[in-house]
């Protein structure tokens, strides 16, 4: 029996649907295979814009286990637009500080999120099975809302083929077997993609010669809410070692074991407890919760986009859990797409407007690739020099702080910058460099709260001390001006004024600045939305 199949919890549990007495099949809008963390945040974000959509699992809720921990800022800003972070941040462990160690020695402390002015903290840690839930629990209320959302429990997608203008579908279900056609199918089924295999589709990139097991425990610590890593810890357990904290009195540690293990007696009880009670010491009083062991992989599909057949999250990328960066680019994945989708399903755009979600998101996935391969091969060199070299420049970050930035513990998750992308528009270089095209809206406190609650469903026109209408219309779209000012608000001004006196923005749905100026030029508006949906 998987991970999977021990559910923590039922939130959809099977039944007949009607679709499954169709002759000829039932057709759907978008189908989306898999009901992780990518899965439903695809059909939530999708069924709360109006879009019909059928998501379809084997199972019948979340399996049990951490696994996905650590769910950066970004990651909890597109929650909260999707109506989940609240629960999140409530039952989720919030941090922003983490400390290296070599040997027993703490070599320096960080803090990923130092300046003031954010709605959400660096990091949360909350097991991934909770993170599902609470994004289930957004699917019900949206549904009570009128979103035409449908989950299905214990439906295995068995065949896709494709055909033309749609994808047929064949599930598997416990009363037999049944078709969809689907004009779109999002393949959110994981690293080991069922989907990706029925098309004979495959992943490029490395996988490392090293092996780490998660030893998820239950105790009364008295370690500080950080995020803790040794290199060659003094306790011996493993090459490395890894500290977090979870909610409710779980912990989750993870050892560096090598390449050439027997995987089987690594997960004896009694075993995992030799490296923990040697990590921990003989009086700490504590129980195994869940245990794991994980190989890095640093992959990726060649394309996302195979005509009708859309892959995203680990079912078209793969990443070392070291950095928290699968989970997070995959809600990213999700965020870049629906509002894409949604345009063409609704003829405002055209289809081409879905190769920029491929080469945006593989933009992403290369850029979390990269920082992911550096730090494995930080963490696990592969040579007495290149560990010779590690160790020399672990001993330097004691006291200098230049060589801080050579330590590689796992470079945490930060979203993409898209940088030269189609669908950029102008750029104005008084402005600062953190808020041009491209990149996610930083959030800052406004008069009525949050920046990033203020910005509208769709496309958004934000004016700073500028003019501007209300309202503009444009290449079949309407939306909304957000009129805001900088006077007494410095980091408001830091963040998107400058050196310039007024600024105009436009804002994509997800919440990536398109474009920016000085002042309201409708012309100029006009010809950057029509570059930000394909339509230039």
């Amino acid at each position: 029996m998987t991970d999977r199949d021990q559910q923590a919890f039922r939130l959809y549990p099977y039944a007949r649907s009607p679709d499954q007495d169709r002759m000829p099949p039932a057709r759907h809008p978008v189908v989306v295979a898999g009901a992780g963390p990518v899965g439903l945040a695809v059909a939530l974000d999708l069924g709360r814009q109006g879009i019909p959509v059928l998501l379809l699992d084997e199972s019948e809720g979340p399996g049990i286990g951490s696994r996905a921990l650590c769910f950066a800022k970004r990651t909890l800003e597109i929650c909260d637009r999707l109506g989940a972070a609240k629960a999140m941040v409530a039952k989720g462990v919030e941090w922003n500080l983490g400390k290296v160690f070599h040997d027993d020695r703490l070599l320096y402390e960080f803090n990923l999120l130092p300046e003031s002015g954010h709605a959400f903290p660096a990091f949360i840690n909350l097991q991934q099975p909770w993170f599902e839930k609470f994004l289930h629990d957004a699917i019900r209320a949206a549904q009570a809302d009128g979103a035409p959302i449908r989950i299905r429990g214990r439906n295995r997608v068995e065949a896709v083929t494709p055909a033309g203008d749609h994808v047929s579908v064949e599930i598997s279900t416990p009363d037999g077997p049944y078709h969809v056609e689907a004009d779109w199918l999002i393949a959110c089924d994981g690293a080991r993609s069922p989907v990706r295999h029925m098309l004979g589709l495959g992943f490029e990139g490395r996988v490392f010669e090293d092996n780490f097991l998660i030893a998820d425990v239950r105790m009364k610590g008295d370690f500080p809410t950080e995020r803790w890593f040794w290199f060659e810890p003094h306790f011996k357990s493993g090459d490395s070692a890894l500290l977090h904290r979870q909610p409710d009195d779980i912990w989750r540690i993870d050892f560096q074991l090598g390449w050439n293990i027997d995987r089987d007696k690594e997960l004896e009880p009694a075993n995992i407890r030799a490296r923990v009670d040697a990590m921990l010491g003989p009086d700490v009083d504590y129980e195994l919760d869940w245990c794991s062991i994980y190989t890095f992989q640093c992959r990726r599909m060649e394309k996302f986009r195979h005509d009708r057949v859309i892959f995203a999250g680990d079912s078209a990328h793969q990443l070392s859990p070291f950095g928290a960066r699968g989970a997070n680019s995959g809600i990213q994945d999700a965020d870049n797409l629906c509002w894409k989708l949604k345009l063409v399903l609704e003829g405002i755009a055209p289809e081409t407007l879905l190769d920029s979600y491929e080469a945006e998101r593989i933009q992403a996935a290369d850029e979390n690739i990269l920082h992911s391969t550096r730090s494995t091969d930080f963490i696990t060199p592969k040579s007495s020099v290149s560990r010779l070299f590690r160790n020399a420049v672990l001993d330097l970050a004691e006291h200098l702080p230049f060589a801080r930035g050579m330590v590689n513990s796992g470079r945490l998750s930060t979203p993409c910058i898209h940088d030269g992308s189609a669908l950029n528009g102008p750029d104005h270089p008084a402005m600062p460099p953190r808020s041009r095209p491209g990149s996610p809206c930083p959030d800052a406190p406004v008069e009525t709260g949050w920046l990033l609650r203020q910005l509208g469903p769709g496309f958004t026109l934000m004016t700073i001390d500028a003019d501007a209408p209300e309202t503009l219309s444009a290449h079949g779209l309407t939306f909304a001006r957000l009129a805001l000012t900088a006077r007494d608000n410095e980091a408001l001004r830091e963040r998107y004024l400058g050196e310039a006196a007024s600024a105009v923005y436009l804002i994509r749905p997800d919440r990536h600045i398109a474009a920016r100026w000085k002042s309201f030029d409708e012309s100029a508006i006009g010809a950057a939305l029509a570059r930000a949906i394909a339509r230039e």
